[in-house]
């Protein structure tokens, strides 16, 4: 008898591991996601000071070259925006993204790409 609820109470166990675990891949995602979103609003920032600098004429060529690579990904951010509030958004974004990488066009900010990708952007 033992063994039969066992064996019966095995399948209710495989779908709440199942939950747990997709709950937790949930959370992880999102605090990547509020992390990457967090980097992306300070570089954003730093870009807006810069760009006061240079108007004052007081940033290098190098803080200009940094801040046009940062107004490119608000640029690319602001194109994923509109495909956001198109319908079925979350099947058509992934499809862009693969579409790019296909193409070899990089669409997400550079603070969405992985850490270990080669076209991450290095700060100095």
């Amino acid at each position: 008898m033992k063994l039969y609820l066992f064996i019966h109470k095995a399948p209710i166990r495989v779908v709440k591991i199942s939950l747990k675990r997709a709950r937790l891949r949930l959370r992880r995602s999102m605090l990547q996601l509020k992390i990457a979103l967090a980097q992306e609003t300070l570089e954003t920032k730093e870009m807006l000071i810069i760009y006061k600098r240079y108007t004052k004429k007081q940033a290098s060529s190098e803080e200009l070259k940094i801040a046009n690579q940062q107004f490119l990904d608000v640029l690319k951010g602001l194109g994923l925006g509109v495909f956001a509030v198109l319908p079925f958004a979350p099947i058509t974004i992934p499809i862009i993204v693969k579409l790019g990488k296909v193409v070899g066009v990089d669409v997400l900010p550079s603070s969405f790409n992985s850490p270990n990708s080669d076209n991450t952007k290095q700060k100095t």
